[in-house]
């Protein structure tokens, strides 16, 4: 194999790998059920549809279920935002995708946990594939 075969190879490689970016956060602070945010928090359903404007969120149908995972605390003047994976015989395909979404386009059916934990927010908990 040639040496300028390789440098291509390892290029078209890397610039695959380099569409990942991490986003502005959308906030400092999240509630959790648990240290690892792993706990579904509750349960809610889609008063409307919300298209995603980036790849931090999550597109939702209205009439979908969501699985609520943490609840950013909002910065003064910022929307709240909540972060879930929606269930929905109709949209298989995305279902497990976890993004954020307005809490205001959905409302809370089932709380699956009374004790939450409050913890800050990483530039992972924005980061865009």
């Amino acid at each position: 194999m040639s040496y300028p075969l390789v440098i291509l190879l390892c290029v078209g490689l890397l610039h695959q790998t380099a569409r990942a970016a991490i986003m502005d956060k959308l906030a400092d602070n999240k509630i959790c059920g648990d240290a690892e945010c792993s706990h579904v928090l509750s349960m809610a359903t889609a008063l409307d549809d919300f298209i995603a404007p980036d790849c931090r969120f999550i597109n939702i149908k209205k009439g979908q279920m969501v699985y609520v995972y943490s609840k950013l605390i909002p910065e003064e003047g910022a929307g709240v935002f909540w972060s879930g994976s929606v269930y929905s015989e109709r949209y298989v395909h995305q279902m497990g995708i976890i993004g954020y979404f307005p809490a205001t386009v959905v409302k809370e059916t089932y709380k699956f946990r009374e004790d939450t934990v409050q913890i800050p927010t990483t530039g992972m908990d924005f980061y865009c594939d």
